[in-house]
């Protein structure tokens, strides 16, 4: 069966149940999406076989490309409060995810998850953007900007961490739970990264702090971070923090699908990682 493709979704997936594979065919690919995760998928399979969906066939020059993969167990965790069970089984299976993965195995070419990110963000701050009436809200959007136009993200160096495979995109939907193990799917936006970004961009993602409402220490407290990493952690929290506060805007897409009052919850955040 085909699932519904969500509306600005960029791919949909066909489910073959009785054969135990999913194809997925890409709607967009300018950022080089599906060759980011046949390579993800590759590299996985032979460090880290079973966290991920395994590569079976690869398409990438078609159009639209298509991946076809294995069909891994488990459902996605839910927009509800997550159990500590699953809290130590994420914990576990991000933490194989950047331990397995030679970082000579990782692709030199382009920008690294965190500078990609980085980019992403202060090409939305020069397009523009309205974030109503509400002054708390533009408060945290000004604090933040003058933050980051100070260029605080840019005088963390990569090299302070280890590089490892990052998977780019936190969603919950994106992690699947059988009830013993955590497995990881979408690796589109995968690359070279670190832990302290790729935690940020976890624990400030809308659907783990508001929607399942995870803790973000009870969670980052079970990795041993150095001083460097914590530092580090902090700026790109109040990065993707700003990056949600945008996405968050009266009248967006998020702004429709997330509940009234997201968007000054979000500010509040915001503000909370300045001190």
């Amino acid at each position: 069966m085909t699932s519904p493709a969500a509306r600005g979704a960029t791919h949909d997936i066909r489910v073959d149940a009785g054969r135990g594979v999913v194809v997925k065919r890409f709607r967009s690919w300018d950022r080089d999406e599906p060759a980011r995760e046949w390579r993800a998928l590759r590299v996985l399979a032979e460090h880290a076989p079973g966290l991920a969906p395994r590569p079976l066939s690869a398409s990438l020059n078609e159009s639209p490309p298509v991946i076809t993969m294995s069909l891994v167990p488990g459902e996605p965790l839910a927009s509800a409060a997550v159990a500590p069970a699953q809290v130590h089984a994420l914990a576990r299976a991000l933490d194989r995810l950047w331990r397995s993965v030679p970082p000579q195995r990782l692709d030199p070419s382009g920008a690294a998850n965190p500078a990609r990110f980085t980019g992403q963000v202060r090409q939305q701050l020069a397009a523009g953007y309205e974030l109503g009436a509400d002054v708390r809200v533009r408060r945290a959007a000004a604090r933040a900007s003058a933050w980051l136009a100070r260029g605080a993200v840019d005088r963390e160096p990569a090299a302070r961490g280890q590089v490892v495979l990052g998977q780019g995109d936190p969603n919950l939907a994106n992690f699947l739970w059988d009830g013993r193990e955590m497995r990881l799917v979408d690796f589109e936006d995968s690359g070279p990264s670190d832990r302290a970004f790729e935690l940020a961009i976890l624990v400030e993602h809308v659907s783990v702090w508001s929607d399942a409402g995870l803790d973000a220490e009870t969670l980052l407290g079970r990795f041993e971070l150095t001083a460097a990493e914590r530092e580090r952690l902090l700026q790109f929290r109040r990065l993707t923090a700003l990056y949600w506060l945008m996405r968050l805007r009266p009248g967006s897409m998020a702004s429709r699908r997330n509940p009234p009052g997201t968007l000054r919850r979000q500010a509040d955040r915001l503000l909370a990682l300045f001190g």
